[in-house]
């Protein structure tokens, strides 16, 4: 998901001295001329700052998942039906823990259970058994403090007093927290011989604690992503 540019505050203030001024003049007040006329105050710079910031996140494709799929040669036609069993497991300390799995492992077996398995009575001798493998990995530490408070001055001297022009960009939002990529693999074996029949990953970047992307929301968009198409390769 795309994260939404960051909200500023841009204040703007001036103040102008009539040195001299004829009557014809004061009859008809005209705009100060050069970069701090009319509109051209320096608060323009947020706008650019907001658009450079949305387009480096989606350089760093949040919310975006990358594929990969492959069946086994002559094997399409078992899969996609007949019982299924599943299980999950995590290496290292990547991703620990039956809690953090049991999303995804839901996930998947919706996405089996569409696919045409019987997922309710797994045989312990026969059929097939999907095996999911989750990792979580720090792809891009949390950002630092920044100033909160940043802006430009400028004065003008002009032909009728002299302007003094102060732009300030109030960013009130909190460094953005780390970026972290998880990863979602998949490999279908036939239980009684043990060959891989489909495998597949999928991956996908998150920030962390990001409150739209929830543990369930994050595994039901790579689950999906998965097993699109099952089990056509990808």
């Amino acid at each position: 998901m795309t994260q939404q540019p960051r909200p500023s505050i841009v204040i703007a203030t001036a103040t102008a001295l009539c040195l001299t001024a004829s009557s014809a003049a004061l009859a008809r007040p005209g705009r100060w001329g050069g970069p701090m006329g009319g509109n051209d105050w320096p608060g323009a710079y947020q706008n650019r700052s907001a658009a450079a910031s949305l387009e480096a996140r989606n350089r760093r494709g949040e919310g975006r998942v990358e594929v990969s799929r492959f069946v086994a040669e002559g094997k399409a036609a078992e899969l996609g039906h007949g019982p299924i069993a599943v299980s999950s497991n995590s290496a290292g300390d990547e991703f620990t823990g039956t809690s953090e799995r049991a999303p995804f492992e839901a996930a998947v077996i919706d996405q089996l259970v569409h696919a045409g398995y019987d997922t309710t009575r797994p045989d312990p001798q026969a059929g097939q058994i999907a095996e999911l493998h989750v990792t979580r990995t720090q792809i891009e530490p949390a950002e630092r403090r920044r100033n909160p408070v940043s802006g430009e001055a400028a004065v003008e001297v002009g032909t009728r007093g002299t302007a003094y022009g102060l732009a300030l960009n109030v960013d009130l939002t909190k460094p953005l927290p780390p970026l972290v990529s998880t990863r979602l693999e998949a490999r279908i074996r036939d239980k009684a011989s043990g060959e891989v029949l489909w495998e597949g990953r999928a991956d996908m970047a998150t920030r962390e604690g990001d409150a739209h992307w929830t543990s369930q929301m994050v595994a039901d968009k790579l689950a999906e992503a998965l097993f699109d198409e099952f089990p056509r390769p990808g």
